[in-house]
């Protein structure tokens, strides 16, 4: 019960924090939105092979691809945030409170999944004019895997920040983590126009699964064997990445 309290205070803290400079979440929109606008019309002659007949079809695919990346790339540099409390002493005065050390990175992740998920709906919202429409029990379960995505990629993020002190090392171990990754999820393309030697390498990529639900979802197929199995996977994966991450916080922070 200390360890939920303790959460919910943190994750208060960071919330206030986030409401004083509300910019940075439409910052994070801009580059997104702007593939929306100007990607995403290209996709149509090339997504043809895949019965892509209109630009709501090219939506379809390409919008839950990008909000795939966006809980990814998001997430994996909320990092540099943490050095700069370390830097200016914030975690250092953590260390004489007696909130839990867990609580100090789940609270954290949380704010990461809210900012991530309002995000995301102002995506859905600038691009149902475009014709992209989702049921809300389907969008609901994309929030899931959305949120699962985040507090993976968050918590390996706050992880590498405790490992690597110096953000220009960071900037470069996160950029060689996160192109690779999604770029053998299909987040831009779908990996059924690949080769199949890559296809075969994203197969060990779980968020590859993720970015298959997504679409699942929001064509409509709630029932697709790719949208349980891509929620079990991240469940899993985000389980292992928040262990090691409270456990890199609970070492660090004493």
């Amino acid at each position: 019960m200390k360890t939920l309290r303790d959460t919910w205070l943190v994750f208060q803290r960071h919330m206030l924090l986030l409401g004083r400079s509300p910019l940075s979440i439409l910052l994070g929109v801009a580059q997104p939105v702007v593939y929306m606008a100007l990607f995403a019309p290209l996709l149509k002659p090339a997504l043809a092979s895949m019965g892509a007949d209109s630009m709501t079809d090219a939506y379809r695919i390409y919008v839950p691809g990008m909000l795939v990346a966006l809980a990814l790339g998001g997430g994996l540099y909320v990092g540099f945030g943490l050095l700069a409390e370390l830097a200016s002493g914030v975690i250092e005065r953590a260390r004489v409170t007696p909130v839990s050390r867990v609580a100090l990175l789940l609270g954290r992740a949380l704010r990461d999944v809210v900012v991530l998920v309002i995000q995301a709906a102002v995506i859905i919202v600038l691009a149902m004019p475009l014709g992209l429409f989702v049921h809300i029990t389907d969008l609901l379960l994309a929030y899931a895997l959305l949120a699962l995505i985040t507090l993976t990629s968050s918590a390996v993020s706050y992880g590498l920040a405790l490992k690597v002190s110096d953000p220009n090392a960071l900037g470069q171990v996160v950029n060689n983590i996160a192109q690779p990754l999604m770029l053998l999820s299909g987040t831009l393309l779908p990996l059924a126009l690949a080769p199949l030697w890559l296809r075969r390498i994203s197969d060990v990529n779980p968020f590859s699964r993720a970015v298959v639900g997504m679409r699942a979802l929001f064509a409509g197929h709630a029932g697709d064997s790719s949208v349980w199995q891509g929620i079990a996977l991240l469940a899993a994966v985000a389980l292992v990445a928040l262990a090691w991450s409270a456990r890199l916080f609970a070492r660090s922070v004493r």
